[in-house]
């Protein structure tokens, strides 16, 4: 990672249950939706899948995002948005790191302790 991860106040939020290997993420709940901030410093398949909307920012590293079929690389300082229901997959490269904000309050859940 060309920066320092995510500060110790982050990282103390809940861990979130991911379910995709060698991505870490903390949650930063609301009652309108979830904030992840995610990192990985490994590469990560994410497979076709959909949900609510999603808005994110690359803080770091680089992602390949195909969102409704049209595919696009986003790399530090980039932006990308995910409407509501639209099928998207991801490549993940080591070194990512990005805030991601979900408008479904339920995304994801909090890792167990001990988990």
């Amino acid at each position: 990672m060309n920066a320092p991860g995510f500060p110790e106040f982050v990282r103390n939020l809940p861990e979130a249950e991911l379910p995709f290997a060698g991505l870490r993420g903390w949650l930063l709940q609301s009652a309108s939706g979830q904030v992840l901030f995610n990192e990985s410093d490994i590469d990560v398949a994410v497979p076709e899948h959909s949900h609510g909307a999603q808005w994110g920012i690359v803080l770091d590293g680089r992602i390949d995002l195909t969102i409704g079929g049209r595919a696009g690389t986003y790399g530090r300082g980039d932006t990308y948005f995910i409407p509501a229901g639209t099928a998207h997959e991801a490549h993940i490269y080591a070194g990512f790191r990005a805030v991601d904000y979900f408008a479904d309050q339920a995304r994801y859940h909090s890792r167990r302790p001990g988990a």
